[in-house]
């Protein structure tokens, strides 16, 4: 069967996320947050997305990129190849790779970056063209209807439990706590939120973030810890950041605001949670692991230098 590849568009996205769900069913995906995300990529990240496409017009696969414009690092670039599993072996992975390391050596990349699955195939594939292993991350997933959640705790003195929607005046105080929680997030790449405007636009009118969900730690006044929500309408829930200031850990406060927003999703009618956690984060796997989540899949992330 022939496929080739070519670049991604709106059309393309309801594709694109079937391929993603197929491959990955721990993340959310839908069109409509695809559509979304391509509309308001920043321009430097130069992201673009591919789809791997067969003779029939069938999608069977997808690849995400970007250039790393948020981080202090020049020239690192990240992609993330997809093959739906019914369409393995077809080459579809290999002709994306190649489609995306040349654009983004285009841009400027000389140190790519990609997660793979940890599995022999997966890791091996990798390997064959170049790419060496580095660290490792977990997919987890909490089942919202089988499983008892920790019974809510109040929040101890001088501490409120607010939503992303009481913010919704003015979002700076959630912006500036998620640029001090991100520097210090482990990963292989460092980044710097610096960009209000943006982020605004990108992640606060995000189509996945759930806003009631969302919980905020406010400390005598002050934003201090928060949990993340993103929910798909198809009762599926996802951590997408739970952090907490550095003048405020230590506290048990990350517990507090994800205990009550998985709390408020279950209410809320989702059925399944999702988070991820870098293998090497301790803290949060073991507080993961205290509501009752467990590992569902594990990707280790993959690094080729260009040129």
């Amino acid at each position: 069967m022939t496929v080739i590849v070519r670049y991604a568009g709106d059309g393309d996205a309801e594709g694109f996320a079937r391929v993603r769900r197929a491959a990955l069913p721990f993340m959310l995906a839908t069109p409509e947050q695809l559509v979304f995300d391509w509309a308001h990529a920043h321009p430097d990240s130069h992201a673009r997305p591919f789809v791997a496409v067969a003779g029939d017009g069938t999608i069977v696969g997808t690849v995400q990129l970007r250039i790393a414009h948020d981080s202090p690092e020049p020239g690192v670039g990240s992609l993330n190849v997809y093959v739906d599993p019914a369409h393995q072996g077809l080459g579809a992975g290999t002709l994306l790779l190649r489609a995306a390391e040349e654009h983004l050596a285009r841009h400027g990349a000389r140190t790519l970056y990609s997660w793979v699955l940890d599995a022999p195939e997966h890791r091996a594939w990798a390997g064959r063209r170049g790419y060496s292993p580095s660290r490792s991350a977990h997919f987890l997933r909490l089942d919202l209807v089988g499983t008892g959640l920790p019974p809510l705790q109040a929040p101890p003195a001088g501490v409120e439990l607010l939503t992303a929607g009481d913010f919704a005046a003015d979002p700076r105080p959630l912006f500036e706590l998620d640029a001090v929680t991100s520097a210090d997030e482990p990963g292989d790449v460092s980044v710097a939120l610096d960009d209000y405007a943006h982020w605004r636009e990108a992640t606060w009118n995000h189509p996945l973030l759930d806003r009631t969900l969302t919980t905020v730690a406010v400390v005598d006044g002050v934003p201090a810890a928060f949990s993340v929500a993103q929910t798909d309408g198809l009762g599926r829930y996802n951590t997408g950041m739970t952090g907490t200031a550095p003048a405020f850990r230590g506290r048990g406060l990350a517990k507090l605001v994800k205990n009550a927003s998985l709390h408020r999703a279950r209410e809320a009618g989702c059925t399944e949670a999702f988070t991820g956690n870098d293998a090497g984060n301790g803290p949060m796997l073991a507080i993961n692991e205290w509501f009752g989540y467990e590992i569902a899949a594990t990707e280790v992330r993959h690094v080729r230098t260009l040129g």
